[in-house]
């Protein structure tokens, strides 16, 4: 029986995530670069390994604009995922950059990542990982989708209670606690990293839960009752007192924004979750 190291010749670790780290490796008969994922866990049979969402989502989504799952090898009760290789992530991509990036790169990168969303939102997975790390780049030309560590399908059942998505990115719901989120999380999440594509740095860069919520507010104004009944009473429920604040000029943010651009960015970071677009609508309108 081959092994791991029969087909595959690990060169450098790319890096590390909570659970598990990535390594550069060829694949031996036809020189092609992968990325190998080695999880942390233990993994004591295929049942169980095959259970894993990461799995069982990426089996279910074949697309040009998420990441290709290889094949997943399991040794010694250690489990691998082999992943086609991409060069960088998208905060590698911002982090070089001494300019703006022009917006057709901008849109194109947007429109790529809506096309992936949309494929997996309709075929009942949603990310709740969304942030620029988990955007994998060949250069701006090609973006796709990864880590699909904390993905659910929608159908799965609320409440969730589990940990999810990175502080800067997480839609206002989840900030709030709610327990019936769902795919509308993702389009949050987007919208902040369009802002970063942009201004090349975090748009609510909060320092806690409670911050975030006022990076928000700050930034977009206190949201009324009418327009997310919902939210207030989240809000009362955890006590918490939205702060009165009206919105900034977001053009004086985002000063390198054409009008539709800044159209799309705002829609995508509406406080009613029910009423921002879905990734099918706004890539199919782009």
């Amino acid at each position: 029986m081959t092994t791991l190291a029969d087909r595959y010749h690990m060169t450098k670790r790319l890096g590390d995530g909570t659970f598990g780290e990535v390594l550069l490796a060829k694949k031996i008969d036809t020189g092609d670069k992968v990325a190998i994922k080695r999880m942390k866990k233990k993994f004591k049979s295929w049942d169980e390994a095959t259970a894993l969402r990461e799995v069982k989502a990426l089996k279910k989504l074949p697309h040009p604009n998420i990441i290709k799952l290889r094949e997943v090898i399991r040794e010694n009760d250690v489990l691998y995922f082999v992943f086609e290789y991409m060069q960088e992530n998208l905060y590698e991509l911002m982090k070089d950059r001494d300019r703006y990036f022009p917006e057709g790169v901008i849109r194109n990168i947007i429109y790529q990542i809506l096309q992936g969303l949309a494929f997996m939102h309709r075929n009942g997975y949603f990310h709740r990982d969304m942030k620029p790390e988990n955007i994998m780049c060949n250069g701006t030309e090609l973006v796709k989708i990864a880590d699909f560590g904390l993905a659910r399908e929608i159908r799965s059942k609320p409440p969730y209670t589990d940990y999810v998505s990175t502080r800067w990115y997480r839609a206002p719901e989840i900030l709030l606690r709610s327990t019936s989120y769902n795919s509308p999380i993702d389009i949050w999440a987007l919208g902040c990293i369009m802002a970063e594509l942009y201004m090349l740095r975090p748009l609510f860069p909060g320092t806690s839960e409670l911050d975030q919520l006022f990076k928000i507010v700050t930034i977009l104004g206190t949201p009324t009752k009418e327009e997310w009944s919902e939210g207030y009473q989240l809000a009362s429920a955890m006590n918490f007192r939205f702060p009165q604040a009206v919105p900034m000029q977001m053009e004086a943010i985002v000063n390198t924004i054409g009008k539709d651009g800044m159209k799309l960015m705002m829609d995508m970071m509406t406080w009613n979750p029910e009423k921002r677009p879905n990734a099918g609508q706004v890539s199919n309108a782009e």
